[in-house]
């Protein structure tokens, strides 16, 4: 999307989360809010019948073309951020910078932490400021998040 000569174009966001599972990741974040993994099969055939990609670049999972070493899951409204989840090859070492708060309401921040630990998130501590209260938790691959 560009702007005329006196108004800047409004970007749009994603959110792009490191990884070693991008697919796995995927799938837990797709399940945690309510999101869609999004289908690149279409994208990739157009990619590899162009050249643009070969078959280093992609593998099938689940019956399905998808890239090596990326996924995305997206709010099937298309009002929320897109998830770009990514291979890295290093493993994550210290807390993240930036993380997703995951905002239930009061009354049901405890069932939404077991929702997301049957889903594979692990509860890593507890934060309390006046009446707001919140669960730290991690994704499967120890990315932090929060619930309140």
């Amino acid at each position: 999307m560009s702007g005329g000569a006196d108004v800047p174009a409004v970007p749009s966001v994603q959110v792009v989360i490191d990884c070693a599972d991008p697919h796995a990741q995927a799938e837990f974040w797709a399940a945690a809010l309510g999101y869609e993994v999004e289908d690149v099969e279409p994208l990739a055939r157009r990619m590899l019948e162009a050249g643009y990609a070969t078959g280093a670049d992609v593998m099938t999972r689940g019956g399905t073309l998808v890239w090596r070493d990326a996924a995305a899951a997206r709010d099937p409204g298309g009002v929320r951020p897109r998830l770009y989840l990514q291979r890295v090859p290093e493993p994550k070492t210290v807390k993240n910078r930036v993380h997703l708060d995951l905002h239930v309401g009061p009354e049901l921040v405890d069932s939404e932490v077991a929702r997301l630990e049957g889903l594979g998130a692990v509860r890593a501590g507890e934060g309390r400021q006046g009446p707001q209260r919140w669960v730290v938790m991690t994704d499967p691959e120890g990315n932090e998040l929060c619930v309140s």
